[in-house]
């Protein structure tokens, strides 16, 4: 199972968000280029990048942060990117750069036949972003609850062709709360595809508990302020999910 670090980025510099309000942003790095290049010292092998200002403004708003992300990495570590991707174009032009995994989100709720696109177009690397509250899938920056069950939609989206849903639990995302491990896991059981959990993760115990329902589908998880914060050591944490003690 991957331990996935999560480069958030707003105006061009890294932050982490709670409950994903911008006023909230906390800034970690000016330089998401050596941000990126010390979890692949740490032994990183794939990384999570959103763009924040985009998911807002619906269109990319942090391009040249995320080139500088790329140029820091060996190639062989793919990197994943989402926020305000919602146009084929976009997704032509990041995969172009070097993206391997493109991550549609509020896209993919308001307009599925995009999402069906984009699958089309470009097989093995397109994944969904669902980010649900009590079940219900939220978008804009979840500042918007739909009525759709996020069981559901998944559902759909898999016989799509994406290759992966990442699915965030919004209640605990930046919280420090701990993962939603029952509802990821009922998720990745509902699904043939995997699932990566993002939202909440706090230390080695949330790392040992996603492991051992690791069979059940879920590939990965993400992880962003509490490595920025110290309270998880990235290094054991993927030690951990490897299958260490």
């Amino acid at each position: 199972m991957l331990i996935i670090p999560a480069i958030d980025l707003k105006d061009g510099r890294c932050v982490r968000l709670e409950q994903g309000d911008m006023a909230t942003a906390m800034v970690f790095s000016d330089d998401p280029g050596k941000t990126a290049a010390h979890w692949a010292d740490q032994g990183a092998r794939r990384l999570h990048v959103v763009d924040l200002n985009g998911a807002f403004a619906g269109k990319p708003r942090n391009e040249p942060a995320i080139k500088a992300i790329l140029a820091a990495v060996d190639p062989d570590i793919p990197v994943q990117v989402g926020g305000g991707i919602r146009d084929l174009d976009t997704i032509e032009r990041y995969l172009d750069d070097g993206i391997s995994y493109v991550i549609i989100g509020t896209a993919a709720v308001k307009n599925p036949g995009f999402l069906h696109e984009a699958c089309d177009a470009f097989p093995g690397h397109i994944m969904v972003g669902l980010d649900a509250k009590d079940g219900k899938v939220a978008t804009d920056g979840w500042s918007k609850l739909t009525g759709h069950d996020v069981i559901d939609l998944a559902k759909r989206f898999q016989d799509y062709g994406v290759e992966a849903v990442i699915y965030t639990d919004i209640g605990r995302d930046g919280m420090m709360k701990g993962v939603n491990v029952e509802a990821t896991v009922k998720l990745a059981q509902a699904l043939t595809i995997p699932v990566i959990a993002s939202g909440g993760l706090n230390g080695l115990d949330d790392v040992k508990r996603l492991r051992d329902v690791e069979g059940e589908g879920i590939a990965g998880a993400i992880t962003g302020r509490a490595i920025y914060e110290g309270r998880l050591d990235f290094a054991a944490a993927q030690a951990l999910a490897d299958g260490g003690a």
